[in-house]
């Protein structure tokens, strides 16, 4: 047997290749969009991909079912009462799927989403007991998935009716199974899937039941308050994403993006489009084209730029042209497709338009602190998750959390200063970089976020997710 977990730390998804060496077959499970790295595999240990199965309609990304299925001719299923623009084979709960000597168990385990499934693996078709399970958004090592999603995204399902229906998922199918399966979950550590998973991929049931919070003993009521309290805001993107997973929409289309010229560039930013440079956060700060957005290729890159990018909107990549292509698979795995191209030399644009350069304000603590004694008008704004901030704030800051910042731009006052901060930094100047493309004209953030901030004994409060303050924290 061939159980290959394919870990994406940028979108802190799991996807898995699942195969029997005996006959040559395989299955892919919760694809990404870029497919390369299943076909690559499968080609190496001599296995025919012939089905794709997706555990549900996913929000968070863009699956690759479309992009293998057009690759190897695969069947792509999901469970029963997935409601697509394209043709599947819908599994049913109980159904088994031989692959030769591994065979594959379907368990329908409605909650996260109605369709949900899990995926009972074993390596012998007699085997009583399973090798693990596939538990997609269901269980997650720590957690479990948020039943929310689908009822604040407009949904007749109520998060209520969803959580009762997890709660019954779990405690009739999976934890009726033995202590050693080992599970495998479609994310990790970092998702909006869950509000507190773990870093750990994989994990085992025993394991869960001792440590998971979801799954101490208690009855349908409780548990239904314990997951649906204080759960993350849902970010924009997912209702976008999970439609296109619906849809019978365009491939991925991973060739370099066209290069274009000063004028072409500056012609399209007049028409719209966001310029966006995935340089690191120094570098964008040090000098860059005015009204650029700027997100980091490295570190969360995808869910940050499906939190404040549109996918309205043309993109035009300003930044390091080596990096294009990244960049644009990137954005293509949360389904931001409008990539238009590539300006061809950053540096020839900002010596013929010298006007158009700029440098980002970033703020050290003493400077925060300084600025902050010359008097009222700042807006300090936190854009950290509620998890986050729940454990403290800087006295006075506003909580926005990055994924909701661009629609809450009218909440703050163009002409008064603004200073976003985040936990480290990162975040704090995507957002800083999104209020100046938006027309606000003094923006810094924190160096070194909140970190610094506690780490240098200055005063801070418990936040609140309604915003109200407790009394400050020495």
């Amino acid at each position: 047997m061939i159980l290959t977990q394919h870990y994406l730390g940028c979108l802190s998804h799991a996807s898995y290749l699942l195969g029997d060496k005996t006959t040559g077959r395989a299955v892919v499970v919760d694809p990404r969009r870029d497919v390369d790295i299943y076909l690559e595999e499968a080609s190496a240990e001599g296995l025919t991909v012939e089905r794709v199965i997706e555990t549900h309609i996913h929000a968070d990304f863009v699956g690759g079912h479309l992009e293998l299925a057009a690759r190897t001719g695969a069947v792509i299923s999901y469970g029963a009462g997935a409601d697509v623009g394209f043709p599947i084979e819908a599994l049913q709960d109980g159904q088994r799927l031989s692959l030769g000597e591994v065979t594959l168990e379907v368990l329908a385990t409605p909650g996260h989403t109605p369709e949900s499934i899990c995926i009972l693996v074993y390596e012998h078709p007699g085997d009583e007991v399973p090798f693990g399970v596939l538990t997609g958004d269901t269980l997650f090592v720590g957690d479990v998935g948020r039943p929310d999603l689908l009822a604040s995204g407009g949904t007749d399902l109520s998060a209520d009716v969803l959580a009762r229906r997890l709660y019954h998922s779990l405690h009739d199918k999976l934890l009726a199974l033995p202590d050693e399966t080992r599970i495998f979950p479609a994310h990790g550590a970092g998702s909006s899937c869950g509000k507190q998973l773990s870093s750990e991929t994989s994990s085992t049931l025993g394991e869960q039941r001792r440590t998971n919070y979801a799954l101490r003993a208690m009855d349908e009521d409780t548990f239904v308050s314990v997951v649906l309290e204080d759960q993350p805001p849902r970010p924009h993107y997912f209702e976008f994403d999970a439609q296109r997973n619906r849809e019978l929409h365009p491939l991925l289309d991973d060739s370099p993006p066209r290069l274009l010229g000063t004028e072409e560039v500056l012609a399209l930013a007049e028409g719209g489009a966001v310029l966006l440079d995935s340089r690191e956060s120094a570098d964008f700060a040090a000098g860059h084209l005015r009204g650029a957005v700027n997100i980091a290729l490295q570190g969360r890159f995808a869910v940050w730029a499906g939190d404040v990018l549109s996918p309205e909107r043309d993109i035009v990549l300003v930044g390091d042209p080596a990096s294009a292509l990244e960049t644009k698979v990137r954005l293509a795995r949360v389904g931001l497709d409008r990539v238009v191209g590539q300006l061809d030399s950053p540096t020839a644009l900002l010596s013929a338009r010298p006007e158009r350069h700029e440098t980002s304000s970033r703020l050290t603590v003493e400077q925060l602190v300084e600025l902050q004694s010359s008097g009222p008008g700042i807006q300090l704004v936190d854009v950290r998750n509620q998890g986050e901030t729940a454990q403290g704030t800087i006295v006075g800051a506003r909580e926005i959390p990055l994924g909701a910042l661009t629609g809450s731009l009218a909440s703050l006052d163009r002409t008064a200063p603004v200073v976003l901060y985040c936990a480290g930094g990162s975040r704090s100047h995507v957002g800083s970089s999104v209020l100046r493309e938006a027309g606000f004209a003094d923006v810094s953030d924190l160096l070194g976020g909140y970190a610094a901030w506690e780490a240098a004994g200055l005063p801070v409060t418990a936040g609140t997710a309604s915003g109200e303050r407790r009394p400050a924290l020495s």
